[in-house]
């Protein structure tokens, strides 16, 4: 199972989210939940460095699934946006396929 954690803060603004784990699905090597998610965390931080200006420490690891990402600062409006369409895409791949293979949580800093 993937396990995505979401970094709120109390005015309810995504400030990270950190991800660990496989979803498990289908054959090795075909895992369609584990890619999906791969590409929505990986377009999301690509986008944030490519079209902001914000501060973040990011991090993937080739092993476990592991995937980090935080804001140091302040967080654009551009920013909010491309982080609540990362929560609204793993969202959907939960609806979609299973909380067996993708949980998430919220957790507030």
């Amino acid at each position: 199972m993937i396990r995505v954690t979401v970094f709120k803060d109390s005015e309810q603004n995504a400030r990270g989210v950190s991800l660990d784990g496989h979803a498990g699905y289908g054959e090795e090597g075909e895992d369609i939940v584990c890619a999906a998610v791969s590409a929505l965390v990986l377009n999301m931080a690509n986008s944030v460095e490519t079209f902001t200006e914000d501060g973040f420490t990011g991090e993937a690891a080739v092993e476990g699934g592991g995937f980090s990402f935080r804001f140091t600062g302040e967080i654009s409006p551009e920013s909010k946006l491309l982080m609540d369409s990362l929560i609204l895409g793993l969202q959907n791949i939960r609806d979609e396929y299973g909380e067996q293979y993708i949980n998430i949580r919220l957790k507030e800093v």
